[in-house]
């Protein structure tokens, strides 16, 4: 079976990584070659871009930087990991991509649509999720969720985007649904509120009803 390329997106605190994690594990039990990334991020260079984009000190990009910032990201992350583990008939599964850049530059930002859509087609180089799952969160359950991972974390700190108000990431909110909206055979809204057991059992049923895994 070829290689898919699955995205994930939802506010801090959804519950990406668990799912992702357990995803990973039901396509290696069907002896899939799995590689899981994340936006920014995926590459060491890209890595580096994503240290100068999340940073709290020194000076804070604006908003025309941090987009661009964000497609350079992407653009060396699909040319060096996703587009090869594709061809190689790998499984991608990926903790954000353009669908992100959308919902935070796009609608939190309020870059134009066709800027932000225009910069997404040239870094993805024809590279784009064949399914978006969507782990839908309010605003107040992504803070306390935060709150109790950095209680545990200890000295853990909010980055920079974490850091903006809640009537940013309500717009980032809204951004998702709104994009799951316009591509629904493309996008999987999953209510995140959801415990972390039920939540895999339904994004494995999706991915049995598409054909990508066994019974």
């Amino acid at each position: 079976m070829a290689g898919k390329f699955i995205s994930f997106e939802g506010l801090d605190g959804s519950g990406k990584s668990t799912l992702i994690a357990g995803v990973r594990q039901a396509f290696e039990r069907a002896q899939s070659e799995v590689v899981v990334t994340r936006e920014p991020g995926g590459t060491p260079l890209a890595e580096e871009i994503r240290r100068l984009i999340l940073k709290t000190d020194g000076e804070s990009p604006v908003s025309a930087t941090e987009i661009l910032l964000y497609e350079a990201s992407r653009a060396q992350h699909v040319a060096k990991v996703i587009a090869p583990a594709l061809a190689s008939d790998k499984t991608v599964l990926c903790d954000r991509f353009s669908e992100s850049t959308v919902a935070f530059q796009c609608f939190a930002r309020g870059i134009s649509r066709t800027e932000v859509d225009s910069l997404n087609r040239y870094a993805e180089q024809g590279v784009r999720p064949e399914l978006v799952v969507l782990l839908d969160l309010t605003v107040e359950e992504s803070r306390r969720r935060q709150k109790g991972r950095e209680a545990q974390a200890g000295s853990a700190q909010a980055d920079r985007i974490e850091r903006e108000a809640d009537d940013f990431h309500q717009r980032v909110r809204n951004g998702f649904l709104a994009q799951a909206k316009e591509e629904p055979s493309r996008w999987f809204v999953l209510d995140a509120g959801l415990d972390a057991a039920t939540l895999l059992e339904r994004t494995l049923s999706e991915l049995r009803r598409r054909g990508w895994l066994g019974a």
